[in-house]
């Protein structure tokens, strides 16, 4: 029963979305019987919500979302900045952590943050919102290189200058591959002083309702700050929090689409 509000007709109207959204193809009578709508006023709004090409009707006489909804989700995630949406969840990632936190974004054959939120009670790492990175040197810039797609991927690697500016820095485009794999599978990425031999980070990625990758997140610190034994703990407070800014992307995971 859904609750009375002062826009009734309003209030039925997103119902029948929502329920559509969640269930697929819908009878009228499925919707009418589950939300107890009067039938008199249900098929009034099924005739204005079609009018409107907010739902349609397919060939089994079924009721669907149609044209305008995506129209309305293109719009919104136009003007949606994306690191307005990851600002607060990086500020609580950075809290409990205390570590520096950092988004970022592919740019051509490098990665660039476009946001950084450091703690004061982490010591300083030189980094700057606009700083552009290395893909293979750097938990971020792995990252975002994993989830391309296999083409994509391939003309990025064939396009990269191997140099090995530390110990552990990756040194040819095979050991990249196999890297690029190992981040698949276990869903985050990882800087062992690649870059700078004392600096660390643990890297995950953000997806959109396309399941399309749109940026990364990542946490900074010294060796001593993320050490072997911190080091899963730490990916997964960094997952969550993607996962987090994904889902308010519109991202959802296999699991919660098959349960809806």
């Amino acid at each position: 029963m859904l609750e009375i509000t002062p826009v009734p007709a309003l209030t039925r109207a997103i119902a029948i979305l929502e329920f559509i959204a969640q269930h697929g193809p819908c009878s009228a009578a499925e919707i009418i019987e589950t939300l107890a709508l009067p039938k008199s006023s249900a098929y009034l709004l099924f005739a204005e919500l079609k009018k409107q090409r907010l739902i349609t009707i397919d060939r089994n006489n079924n009721y669907c979302l149609w044209t305008r909804l995506v129209e309305f989700a293109g719009h919104a995630l136009q003007h949606m900045d994306i690191r307005d949406i990851a600002r607060p969840r990086l500020t609580r990632l950075m809290q409990h952590t205390n570590l520096l936190c950092h988004l970022g974004i592919l740019d051509g054959g490098h990665a660039c943050y476009i946001l950084k939120l450091e703690s004061a009670a982490t010591i300083s790492v030189r980094s700057h919102e606009g700083k552009s990175l290395s893909l293979y040197r750097s938990g971020i810039g792995k990252c975002l290189l994993a989830w391309q797609r296999p083409e994509e991927q391939e003309r990025i690697i064939s396009g990269l200058r191997f140099v090995a500016v530390t110990p552990t820095s990756l040194r040819n485009a095979d050991a990249l591959r196999t890297e690029l794999a190992r981040i698949r599978r276990q869903g985050w990425s990882f800087d062992n002083g690649e870059d700078y031999p004392d600096v660390r980070c643990v890297a995950a990625p953000i997806f959109n309702a396309r399941q399309q990758l749109v940026a990364a997140i990542s946490l900074v610190g010294t060796r001593l700050e993320i050490d072997d034994d911190k080091r899963d703990y730490l990916a997964g407070q960094v997952i969550a929090c993607a996962r987090d800014i994904s889902r308010l992307l519109g991202w959802r995971s296999p699991a919660e689409k098959h349960a809806s």
